[in-house]
């Protein structure tokens, strides 16, 4: 890592990896990063990410197109691997030359060597050492490590991100960047001094004009306090959520011992978008992750980035007792 009194002469294996200004990357969010989020945090300097995971295959190559065409840096997909129609993806993610894809939620095997056979570069997202490991055997370029602190979906283990990060760090020679709990400069700094070489931002983001998700989730993360959201859905796939009317339910019917059957049949369709997209938020699923009890502002993602990285930069600068201090005024 390279750091000077410059703050644009940042250098180390991520910012190489992605040829962007810091070691920023800004989450694929379902309902939340379209071309306006991704396109807006690239030129600002970090990794922007479509979201792919709530877009059918048009829609994603309408927005890989727009992105494309409202920045000139390097921008990536989010492309979980549960989703459907992913061949369908990988087909328009190759055909427009879309630099960078982040997997998730599935085997790094199945895509990896296509993606890279076209000169993309891969990452994947793991919530523990092993899972980090078999990522680095299948031949993926880094990988994100993300703490169960996150929102969204999340690994089983409820593995802290303090934790997680040293322990892949002892696994894996590949490049790392962590994520879950992280929306600050300082939080960054402490992320990097446990072994990342980057971050990955996704909650503070979703309070930003340009994320696609509705305004009444916005304000609701904006109101939301500490212990506001908590892991649901054990049994079927992990989630964090707001607590609201929907959640309650969630909660009695785990609690009574209901099957993945009936979880599913609560679930239902399109829960998410009926939350976080069209901002029903009682009967909505509102992913996201514990850190919203530190935001409590709504600004353009841009603002976000030059924030966050002159928060770490000045933290990077200071001798430990002198950050410490300045964090606790």
């Amino acid at each position: 890592m390279s750091f000077t009194e410059n703050q644009a002469s940042f250098s180390n294996r991520v910012t190489d990896l992605f040829q962007i200004q810091y070691p920023l990357v800004q989450a694929g969010m379902i309902w939340a990063s379209g071309w306006r989020l991704a396109s807006a945090v690239s030129n600002a300097g970090g990794l922007g990410l479509i979201g792919a995971g709530s877009m059918y295959p048009d829609t994603l190559l309408e927005h890989i197109r727009k992105c494309k065409a409202a920045t000139g840096k390097t921008f990536g997909v989010n492309l979980p691997l549960l989703y459907p129609d992913i061949d369908q993806h990988i087909k328009h993610i190759i055909a427009e030359r879309v630099p960078v894809v982040f997997t998730s939620a599935g085997n790094p095997k199945t895509w990896t060597a296509t993606l890279k056979a076209e000169g993309i570069k891969v990452v994947h997202v793991v919530s523990s050492a092993k899972f980090a490991l078999k990522s680095q055997d299948a031949g993926v370029d880094a990988v994100v490590a993300e703490g169960f602190e996150a929102g969204g979906h999340n690994g089983r283990e409820e593995t802290t991100t303090l934790c997680l990060i040293p322990q892949v760090r002892q696994a894996v020679e590949i490049p790392l960047i962590a994520a879950g709990g992280i929306g600050t400069g300082r939080a960054m700094y402490a992320a990097m001094a446990l072994g990342a070489e980057g971050v990955q931002i996704g909650s503070r983001f979703v309070c930003s004009p340009e994320a696609s998700s509705h305004q009444n989730f916005k304000d609701a993360i904006v109101q939301a306090g500490e212990g506001d959201t908590m892991l649901s859905l054990k049994r079927l796939t992990p989630v964090r959520l707001i607590k609201n009317h929907f959640y309650n339910e969630v909660q009695e019917a785990e609690l009574r011992g209901a099957s993945p059957e009936e979880l599913t049949a609560l679930l239902g369709r399109a829960r998410a978008k009926k939350g976080m997209f069209e901002g029903d938020l009682e009967q909505g699923e509102l992913e996201i992750g514990q850190v919203s009890g530190l935001i409590n502002t709504i600004k353009p993602a841009a603002d976000i980035v030059t924030e966050i990285w002159n928060e770490f930069a000045a933290t990077a600068r200071q001798p430990f007792y002198t950050a410490q201090a300045a964090a606790v005024k």
